[in-house]
């Protein structure tokens, strides 16, 4: 039993604990979270009855820290970190064992240790909070952005769409007219190449400002896809690279634009014949999974380098060699997948080359 002077000794032990605790959590940067558990673990440890002998140890998914060893077998009293009502972590006091018993800790001790354990568990809550508000400010900012440059792109593509259309027609004429000079003729189809790559710019410009009509109906996908791949046999062919899709049904219906389907698929597999390496193999397959279904595009390519990663869905940005891409397929690839209420995500492939994962919402 304690003396009158040692429960009091105790009582300001607690106190003085549960104040240090609470000092260090209302100044915590948000951004050194260890720092500020680490001081609540070292108040835990001067709080104790045998504060000389005590060990302490916090561990949730994210943090792991711990007070000095002082044996090597323990007997712990445990309080579990909670988060938005759900485990997420324990903090645990131990005395080395067998010198100590569980019976040696006080009562008032483990209401202490679950109170840090709630002041923790509000901290983290307070935390995650803290950085869906960043995040979501983040998502705004970018959407007030991303709105901003369609309008602008917008009257961009249709300013273009009709000189683009008149260096055509008259380069077209032109060649009518000029059937004796070989070389003026390359010219003329060299005009041509470009009017009609600046044409699918344009169009992907309008893709992305969302000028496009979308008509959307129930589709098989399968079709789809094996359409896209068909389109690109030549361009397959001329690269040396193959197309194996696979596909766990014959029929898998969405509710989607049929054309916007397409230049997703056609954009991807674009994207991976560009980067794939001669007799490589492009995998696409598609398959559903509970409420999604699913449609993975995977190359052999060197792959998309890590600080790009962030950066490939943004307009304009591309790694291709000026002139060789407009840095517009993947930002309405992305757009389009968006406005079907979907997902894309981008992770390396195994041993080398990159997986698109694209997740549209079942009919």
């Amino acid at each position: 039993m304690l003396t009158a002077e040692q429960k009091l000794k105790e009582r300001i032990k607690e106190l003085t604990c549960l104040y240090e605790v609470t000092s260090l959590i209302v100044n915590c940067d948000y951004d050194d979270m260890e720092t500020a558990l680490l001081g609540i673990v070292q108040c835990l440890e001067r709080a104790w009855q045998f504060d000389e002998e005590t060990y302490v140890v916090l561990s949730t998914p994210d943090y792991f820290i711990k007070t000095e060893e002082k044996g090597e077998a323990y007997v712990f009293l445990e309080s579990a970190i909670t988060v938005f009502n759900k485990p997420r972590g324990e903090i645990k006091i131990g005395y080395p064992s067998p010198k100590y018993q569980l019976k040696d800790f006080l009562e008032e001790e483990q209401q202490l240790l679950d109170n840090v354990c709630l002041k923790v568990g509000n901290l983290l809550e307070r935390k995650e909070i803290k950085e869906k508000e960043e995040h979501i400010r983040r998502q705004v900012e970018q959407s007030d952005r991303l709105r901003i440059l369609g309008e602008i792109t917008a009257g961009i593509a249709h300013e273009l769409n009709t000189p683009l259309a008149n260096i055509l027609g008259f380069t077209e004429l032109l060649k009518e007219h000029i059937s004796d000079d070989p070389q003026a003729l390359k010219d003329l189809d060299k005009i041509i190449t470009n009017t009609i790559f600046s044409r699918e710019v344009v169009k992907k410009l309008m893709f992305f400002a969302c000028e496009m009509p979308e008509t959307r109906e129930v589709i098989n996908v399968v079709e789809v896809i094996e359409e896209a791949i068909n389109m690109l046999r030549t361009t397959l062919r001329q690269n040396d690279v193959s197309c194996a899709f696979e596909h766990s049904e014959n029929t898998i219906e969405l509710r989607i634009d049929k054309i916007q389907l397409t230049q997703v698929v056609f954009n991807l597999i674009v994207n991976a014949i560009y980067f794939a390496p001669p007799k490589s193999t492009i995998s696409v397959s598609l398959r559903t999974e509970k409420e999604n279904v699913i449609l993975k595009i995977a190359d052999q390519g060197p792959g998309i380098p890590e600080e790009s990663i962030p950066h490939i869905f943004d307009p304009f940005f591309t790694t291709k060699p000026v002139g060789e891409g407009s840095g517009l397929g993947l930002s309405v690839v992305h757009g389009i997948v968006q406005s079907h209420q979907g997902s894309i995500e981008v992770t390396p492939n195994t041993p080398t080359g990159t997986i698109f994962t694209l997740q549209f919402p079942k009919i």
